[in-house]
């Protein structure tokens, strides 16, 4: 439902950003390799804008073919395990793909590289003794997993550097035939930067004055290795330069085109990335292609830094967490929080105190939706609700949230209007001990929960899985002990709170209680409070109860 509503106010939009889109060719970019500017393409608008890291400004959206996003990302050197830094980057594309996808109704083919040959890998591999292979088997299983337990969706599909080699063999001697890369005498080979002119430096500017560490025989100090030729005890494939391996930056351009030729949509990646890796990675695909747009859009995660300080999360810093250590504190519902309440592209601080923002906002919302379930069900008895109010706030709500996320994928001001929305929810849900005669308004609460829940779950939160019912059937259990507690607690309150007969005669004044039942009602309140801090909330509504499990509040801080 809520994908249909999109689409029907996104379709006005998309025609008028379709009129507004330049008239060339779908291959324009590719076919003039002097151009310097960045070209908008041609193709399917989609009534979005997204920051460009080309033009260093919001942009169209502009897609080749319409309703798919062709989208590459470089993945991990599986060496170590992942870290947070590794996570809130993925994560962030993670949660820009479903919006994409799951609110816009946008089909993203991802694809990612597994970096497992590198000079990281081999320098381990030689500590741990054991073979570059099977240590970079074991690291890219574990990063696949802290993946799924982050409910990262996997791409669409994976790709090692070791079983592309011979593609990327090709890829370098189409660049040598078209005049932008050279051997040396020691089997080197290195692109030309001075052979693109101005091309070089689409991020950070073309003057890099240390460049790359490398061989004598350079031509120009920013010249980086396309091939590198083996050492001894390194892996390596056999070339027409000799025996040798991949630089690191030609198997994303390699593996890149494979998977989607000479045109490419989106590039994502951590800022970090953007140079040298990503500006390498457009000379070389460029000069490959003969084109002067390879990749139409580069998107960048801003850093993960520890709160306090200025460099970011990085393992050769040893100012990380691991991601299975972080997940002991807190659940992957708490870190999506966390991202989304801070923008995909900015830097963000990691720390207790922002995590715990990430827990409340995430506990607030459940509460209401409980609440309000609770009203719903009879259970809840409130004053008078203003429900024309409601469904004007419902409505303004997914608009905001609409335009949020339209704009650059802005998450923040998305949460903050589904928070605004719940605000006004509990405004409305003001308990009264009698309220008979009262009209009710449970539709307009069961509306709010629908789409709160819809959204969330755009976002890849499920506020119906806490971290415990990830392992299982455990959950389902627990929640049956749980209601069942509740019930029997529910039947001892009832009888702790039964009221002695009124007498007959003299002035009418309130039934009392029975004294001798009042140590029930007190170990009643103990319980309620003794399950608390175990993430068992027991709310109280008359003489009947509610039940909540919160997510986090047993873990420590």
């Amino acid at each position: 439902m809520l994908r249909l509503w999109v689409r029907s106010e996104f379709r006005r939009a998309k025609v008028l950003c379709a009129s507004r889109a330049v008239s060339v060719r779908r291959n324009r970019a590719c076919s003039n390799a002097s151009a310097t500017e960045w070209v908008r393409p041609s193709g399917a608008a989609t009534g979005l804008k997204a920051f460009n890291s080309l033009t260093k400004r919001k942009e169209p959206l502009i897609l080749a073919r319409e309703g798919v996003a062709t989208w590459y990302s470089c993945g991990p050197t599986v060496y170590d395990h992942a870290h947070l830094g590794h996570a809130c980057s993925y994560v962030r594309f993670d949660i820009l793909q479903r919006i994409l996808t799951r609110l816009f109704g946008i089909t993203v083919i991802h694809a990612m590289v597994i970096t497992d040959v590198d000079d990281k890998i081999i320098k381990r591999s030689w500590e741990e003794n054991v073979s570059p292979n099977v240590l970079a088997s074991i690291y890219e299983d574990d990063f696949k997993r802290d993946m799924l337990s982050l409910k990262v969706i996997p791409p669409a599909v994976y790709l090692r550097v070791t079983e592309n080699v011979h593609h990327i063999v090709a890829f370098i001697d189409g660049i040598i035939r078209n005049g932008h890369a050279y051997a040396t005498k020691e089997g080197d080979v290195y692109f030309d930067i001075q052979s693109i002119g101005g091309r070089y430096g689409k991020f950070v500017g073309a003057v890099d004055p240390q460049g790359e560490p490398g061989s004598t025989t350079k031509r120009d100090s920013r010249d980086f290795a396309l091939w590198k030729r083996s050492k001894p005890q390194e892996p390596f494939w056999e070339s027409p330069w000799g025996r040798g391996r991949p630089g690191w930056h030609i198997e994303c351009s390699t593996i890149a085109s494979s998977m989607f030729g000479s045109q490419l949509d989106i590039h994502s990646g951590g800022i970090d990335l953007a140079f040298p890796h990503h500006e390498n990675e457009i000379a070389q695909s460029e000069a490959y292609h003969q084109c002067g747009q390879w990749a139409n859009y580069f998107l960048h995660s801003g850093h993960l830094h520890l709160k306090g300080s200025e460099e970011k999360m990085s393992k050769s810093l040893k100012n990380y967490v691991s991601i299975k250590d972080f997940l002991q504190s807190y659940s992957a519902n708490e870190f999506r929080m966390f991202c989304l309440l801070s923008k995909y592209r900015s830097a963000i601080d990691y720390s207790h105190n922002s995590m715990v923002e990430a827990r409340i906002a995430l506990g607030t919302i459940s509460t209401f939706i409980q609440d309000a379930k609770a009203y719903m069900k009879g259970q809840l008895q409130c004053t008078p609700v203003q429900e024309a109010a409601l469904w004007d706030r419902l409505a303004d709500t997914k608009s905001s949230v609409l335009k949020a996320l339209a704009d650059d994928f802005d998450t923040p001001r998305a949460v903050s209007a589904v928070m605004n929305l719940v605000h006004h929810g509990n405004c409305q849900l003001q308990p009264v001990s009698t309220c008979e005669g009262v009209a009710r308004s449970p539709a307009v609460f069961g509306a709010m929960i629908s789409y709160i829940t819809e959204i969330l779950d755009v976002f890849g939160v499920d506020l119906l899985h806490t971290k415990q019912g990830d392992v299982g059937t455990g959950s389902g259990r627990l929640e049956g002990v749980v209601e069942q507690l509740t019930h029997f607690r529910s039947e001892i309150r009832a009888f702790a709170l039964a009221r002695q007969d009124a007498p007959t005669s003299g002035p009418p004044h309130k039934a009392a209680l029975y004294p001798e039942r009042g140590p029930l009602l007190r170990s009643c309140d103990t319980l309620r409070k003794d399950l608390a801090p175990l993430g068992v909330l027991i709310k109280d509504r008359g003489l009947t109860s509610t039940w909540e499990i919160t997510e986090g509040s047993e873990r420590p801080g």
